[in-house]
């Protein structure tokens, strides 16, 4: 359909739209003309990336004089190949003229898009980049041209690298759509290499749907998004943990395996040097006073040799020469030398410290001689010395590049970072597992410079509750900050939360509770019940791995376990990934033969980050407990530590908004459409506090009536029997009435008419 929003025309791929939707793109369509950033919350379900795509698709269209590109970040590579279908059939519908002339990629790892033979069969995806390296790598080439027989290399990468000489990459990728498959599948047609080509038309494309990471970890960023323009538009979409995801990219672990690891790699390049000196010294002299000029000097590298960027340094920094004792190869070994001792050392200790940078790095100057400035270029030197000593498999290198890269953030950053170290973990403290953790507490460190560099991000996701919170923890100023709620034509969610058993026992998963034998029945007979009266699917997800072994454990010695599974099949999330793809793979089978099954799961794991549960695979979701953080770990106090003093977030506030949007994550999993429909239990007398429950996303709790806050085991059953029975009956999908949740382009020649007579 095609119809007019504030004198937009806008391209929209279906018959007829919700009306959230179209309130959602005229708050999107407000800022783009703003030239500002946007933080939107719509219930999952409601077409959120069908909305974005259509809107700024059609912007551009419409404004040509401003073309605007968009970047479109997702967490999964499940969630990119949506976001890509989505676009395919928007394009499919619109004008031919327009249609001819876009371009829209997905842009993933080389594990992803290698079609390779031998590249491609490694399990690993360092392992896939590092036999990539092996036969394309500048130097490797080079030999190639005089000894063709001895040296292999990738025929894709050659038909590509002769296709980027000539400038005619375009003719290798006309425009249209393309998702991963259809890379590899035009990659193999063409053989050509798909994941060159991809990172070469990323910045000829209109759309690029990639990971988080691309934008938001620098050392990739500044290789895989250094093309995009100030005009491009940004959209984080499932951006509920946007806060988590940036401040994983500046935070590094070091453990002995690390520091073990980085002494091979210094040994390996020692020997690597030596062998230099006595064959091709003048690499090493080019290396020096290339140094001299400083690192920005380097010149572009091939796209073949592009190595991880530096994980914090600004471009001025990279003007400015190398400081003078690590110019030498075997002078900035030494002091990677020294730096690998002296982290050595600060792991033996017996108690637990907790250091700010400067005075780390002060005490490294003193100990070991090494000084800010030579932190601060320790991992572009590192990036340097493997080039000119031509090391093709980097995967083995990972150690030392961790050094340097936690070197290089100690010496850059001197606020809003903490080392601490831990000489176990204290859940086992018998176990003695040493490690320095630089850990980052401001998660504006990393976002900072994609707000500072495009004009409008968009942050959405079904879950932003309470959406004043992000503005503060991210530091920015959005010129909209709205949360849509559902438009239903009948009441298709039904939330509860359960506070007592059967026998009148509050249930809760607090600390001096949760062994409680009566509060580990009650949640069995609970599941069981349910189970026993919901069809189809049960998902229950659990506050941690270790609560869900021991409750189930627990479970299995009542007997309650073996009576659920009269009912439905039981199947279990693990840590390993394998294991829980099959064990989903299985549960659906379950659900699809008519049998049911029971998925239990972890909220913060994959499952309750990347797995829908829609349609009859999720009829019921039970939350039990309400999923806080460790509050016992050192980097999680440092870092409420440092809300409080940098942004005056109170601890409690923030701990409970975090484990209130796991919770409505975990929950909003069953609910994928408006067709569908499901209950959601939340298992816990904490939820029917105010202050808790007043977190949850305005979606949920405008279906949460008062006779549903404070429920007991029998009471849930009756209220699930009832709505399961209301759910049976057939219903006008299209609504009547002033009810209407589906808008056809009549409907919304209607309203602006209304609109304009008003």
């Amino acid at each position: 359909m095609r119809f007019d929003l504030d004198g937009l025309p806008v391209h929209f791929p279906y018959v007829a739209i919700y009306p959230e939707q179209h309130a959602y793109m005229g708050e999107l369509k407000r800022a783009l003309d703003a030239r500002g950033h946007a933080l939107l919350e719509m219930p999952t379900g409601t077409g959120k990336t069908a909305a974005l795509i259509s809107l700024i698709t059609s912007y551009s269209l419409a404004n040509p004089s401003r073309p605007l590109r968009l970047i479109y970040c997702t967490r999964t590579v499940h969630e990119m190949e949506k976001t890509l279908a989505e676009l395919r059939l928007l394009f499919a519908h619109l004008p031919p003229a327009a249609s001819r002339s876009l371009l829209a990629l997905g842009l993933s790892s080389r594990k992803n898009l290698c079609v390779h033979p031998q590249a491609s069969a490694a399990a690993a995806r360092d392992s896939v980049d590092t036999a990539c390296r092996r036969l394309t790598a500048s130097w490797v080439r080079e030999n190639a041209a005089s000894d063709p027989e001895s040296t292999p290399l990738c025929e894709f990468y050659e038909t590509f690298d002769r296709a980027a000489a000539a400038g005619d990459l375009a003719s290798l990728m006309p425009p249209g759509v393309y998702t991963l498959a259809d890379l590899r599948a035009l990659g193999r047609q063409r053989r050509v290499c798909p994941y060159f080509l991809a990172r070469q038309m990323v910045k000829y494309a209109n759309v690029v749907v990639y990971s988080y990471q691309y934008l938001l970890d620098p050392k990739v960023a500044s290789i895989a998004s250094r093309e995009m323009q100030k005009e491009c538009v940004v959209v984080f979409d499932e951006a509920h943990n946007i806060d988590n995801v940036c401040i994983e990219a500046l935070s590094v672990s070091i453990r002995k395996q690390t520091l073990e690891g980085a002494e091979r790699n210094l040994r390996r390049i020692s020997h690597e040097i030596d062998r230099f000196k006595a064959t091709d010294a003048n690499r090493l002299r080019a290396e020096y006073n290339r140094l001299v000029d400083g690192l920005a000097q380097r010149g572009n590298l091939p796209i073949s040799d592009a190595w991880l960027a530096n994980p914090a340094l600004p471009d001025d920094i990279l003007r400015e020469a190398v400081p003078g004792n690590i110019r030498r190869a075997e002078h900035f070994l030494a002091v990677l030398w020294r730096l690998v001792r002296f982290l050595d050392g600060r792991l033996d200790t017996e108690t637990v410290e907790n250091e700010m940078p400067v005075a780390f790095v002060a005490s490294i100057h003193s100990q070991a001689g090494i000084d800010q400035k030579m932190l601060r270029f320790c991992y572009d030197r590192l990036h340097s010395l493997m080039m000119t000593l031509e090391i093709t498999d980097t995967d083995e290198f990972m150690h030392i590049q961790t050094i340097c890269d936690f070197a290089t953030l100690i010496g850059t950053y001197t606020r809003g970072f903490s080392i601490i170290i831990e000489p176990y973990d204290d859940r086992m403290p018998d176990i003695r597992d040493p490690v320095i953790q630089l850990s980052c507490h401001d998660a504006s460190l990393a976002i900072r410079p994609v707000f500072d560099r495009f004009e409008t991000v968009v942050i959405t996701s079904g879950t932003l509750s309470p959406i004043d919170l992000y503005p503060r923890l991210l530091n920015f100023n959005p010129v909209i900050s709205r949360s849509f709620t559902m438009s239903l034509t009948r009441d298709c969610i039904c939330p509860m939360v359960l506070t007592r058993g059967s026998d009148q026992l509050p249930v809760s998963t607090k600390f001096d509770m949760r062994s409680d034998p009566g509060v580990v029945r009650n949640y069995g007979r609970l599941l069981l019940e349910m189970a026993s009266a919901v069809p189809d699917g049960i998902v229950c997800f659990f506050v941690s791995y270790s609560y869900m072994d021991g409750i189930v454990n627990s479970w299995h010695e009542m007997g309650i376990l073996q009576d659920i599974m009269q009912h439905k099949l039981v199947f279990i999330e693990t840590p390993d990934v394998v294991e829980t793809t099959l064990a989903l793979d299985n549960y659906r089978k379950a659900c699809d033969c008519g049998r049911g099954a029971v998925f239990f799961s972890v909220a913060r794991g994959k499952v309750a980050e990347g797995i829908d549960f829609d349609r009859h695979y999720g009829r019921l979701v039970i939350m039990f407990g309400v999923p806080f953080q460790y509050t016992l770990s050192r980097i999680l106090l440092a870092r409420l530590e440092s809300l409080r003093e940098t942004f005056q977030i109170k601890e409690g506030d923030f701990l409970t908004f975090d484990a209130l949007r796991q919770a409505a994550q975990c929950v909003g999993r069953v609910i994928r459409s408006k067709a569908d429909y499901g209950m959601m239990i939340f298992a816990d007398k904490r939820y029917s506090r105010h202050d808790k429950r007043s977190k949850l996303p305005g979606w949920i709790l405008s279906h949460l009536h008062d006779a549903h806050l404070n429920l007991s085991t029998d009471m849930a059953l009756h209220i699930a029997r009832e709505f399961l029975r209301r759910m049976a009956q057939p219903y006008d999908k299209t609504g009547s009435g002033g009810k209407k949740t589906l808008l056809t382009e009549e409907d919304l020649q209607a309203m602006a008419q209304d609109a304009m007579e008003m």
